[in-house]
C-alpha cells in the first residue's frame, strides 16, 4: 500500500466561477502569490465554481481555514496588494512585503 502524500501549508485556494470566465483574474492572482511568497507556501489551487463565486481561502497546518476575500462581500475583486496584505496577516504576521506595506 502507498502513502498518501501530505498536503504541503500553508494552502491557498482560489475559487472562481468558469460561467463567468474569472480563470485568468485567478490565474494572474495566484502568480502574484506566489512570486511574492515563493517557499513559503505550501500550494495554490485554482478551483472551478459557479455562482459569480470568487473566493480566496489561505488553510493551514492546524487545520484552520480562514476566508481572506469574497467577491460578493467585498463587492469587488482584490487588488493584488490587498490580497498580499490579507494572505501575510494571516501566514507571516511580521514579514514586510515592501512597497506593498506602503
Amino acid at each position: 500500500m502507498t502513502a498518501t502524500p501530505q498536503t504541503p501549508y500553508p494552502r491557498v485556494t482560489l475559487r472562481y466561477c468558469t460561467r463567468c470566465n474569472w480563470l485568468l483574474r485567478a490565474a494572474w492572482l495566484a502568480q502574484e502569490l506566489l512570486q511574492t511568497f515563493n517557499t513559503d507556501l505550501g500550494e495554490v489551487v485554482l478551483q472551478p465554481g459557479d455562482g459569480g463565486i470568487f473566493q480566496v481561502h489561505v488553510e493551514t497546518e492546524n487545520g484552520h481555514r480562514e476566508l481572506i476575500w469574497c467577491r460578493a462581500t467585498e463587492q469587488g475583486f482584490p487588488e493584488a496588494k490587498i490580497l498580499k496584505q490579507r494572505l501575510r496577516d494571516q501566514i507571516a504576521p511580521g514579514r514586510d512585503l515592501g512597497h506593498n506595506d506602503r
